[in-house]
């Protein structure tokens, strides 16, 4: 029933072609299965068919997961296996075929407040946890500018300073936060609140 009603939302959507049930099976022997993005819906991500999804996705098939009630952890460990959208089943038709769209395009889709629980899961920074060296004024400058989505260029032009010093004070923020990115710098700032976005 539950499948039915899948399907039923996404026959709306003419720019999406259904392909019937993809079996494990049929998956690993078939290299040329005309699915670009294999959807799963499933009670929680220990059943057999999330599992067999996951496996799917570490082969690095994009996987769509419905999930009825996702938690922090397991979602957090789906993402980690390769699933490009862990969302909950209760999704609209639009909803959903974003989320399809945005993982055939190789990018990862978490609804609103499965992000706020990655944000908060253990293991995070917790807000107002210390550094081990306080970021200075100019460096929250460079880190607000930053998270407005400029560039070293343009953070530059407006605190009239070198594109040199803008990378400077960047590789300098990064440093501080433990961060891999200037995005990764960004989301743990915000997640401590330095910054207000």
């Amino acid at each position: 029933m539950a499948k039915a009603g899948l399907e039923s939302l996404l026959r709306l959507q003419p720019h999406l072609g259904l392909v019937d049930d993809l079996s494990r099976d049929a998956r690993e022997v078939d290299s040329e299965l005309p699915a670009d993005v294999l959807l799963v819906e499933a009670d929680t991500l220990a059943d057999p068919a999330a599992r067999d999804a996951l496996d799917w996705a570490r082969t690095g098939g994009a996987t769509v997961l419905l999930v009825r009630n996702p938690a922090a952890e397991p979602v957090a460990d789906a993402l980690r296996a390769g699933a490009k959208a862990v969302l909950p089943s209760g999704m609209e038709g639009p909803e959903i075929a974003a989320a399809i769209e945005a993982a055939a395009a190789g990018l990862t889709v978490l609804e609103r407040t499965g992000l706020d629980l990655l944000l908060r899961a253990p293991g995070t920074l917790a807000k107002g946890s210390a550094l081990v060296e306080p970021l200075t004024e100019r460096e929250l400058e460079v880190l607000e500018l930053v998270a407005a989505g400029l560039g070293n260029k343009e953070v530059a032009s407006r605190l009239e300073i070198s594109e040199h010093t803008v990378k400077f004070h960047v590789a300098s923020i990064m440093g501080k936060l433990g961060a891999g990115s200037r995005t990764e710098a960004v989301t743990l700032a915000i997640r401590q609140g330095m910054i207000m976005f």
